[in-house]
């Protein structure tokens, strides 16, 4: 039950980060196709999350260090940059137009996911 609250979670964030950086979008022909196609790429940004940056963590630790963690802004950028090909590759109508919207988009995701997050009861995380 955690996997499916964390993707509704992630899909959420994404439209919210669709309305609010521009560059950011979502062209389907109906409200209907958007809808499916962010909660798609959610997950396709999950998964990139979950087999991609436990790797880079290990092999970019020195950078992580060096630049008190800055390193793991640009890691996101690149990891949502990620995200909008393999979309493209899917033929889903998700686009991001560079890295500085995918930078401010990934903050977005990141902090609109920790806040809802904390909205969320810890049971439906699999605590007891």
């Amino acid at each position: 039950m955690g996997f499916l609250v964390r993707w509704a979670i992630n899909a959420v964030a994404l439209w919210i980060t669709t309305l609010v950086v521009p560059d950011i979008d979502v062209t389907g022909s109906s409200s209907g196709r958007n809808a499916l196609t962010l909660i798609i790429v959610a997950l396709i940004f999950g998964l990139v999350n979950a087999v991609l940056k436990p790797i880079i963590h290990v092999v970019g630790c020195l950078f992580y260090i060096l630049t008190l963690g800055l390193f793991a802004l640009v890691v996101n950028a690149l990891l949502f940059l990620l995200t909008d090909w393999i979309a493209d590759q899917a033929d889903l109508p998700f686009h991001i137009d560079g890295f500085w919207p995918a930078f401010w988009g990934a903050i977005v995701m990141a902090v609109v996911s920790w806040l809802i997050s904390l909205v969320i009861p810890d049971r439906w995380e699999g605590k007891a």
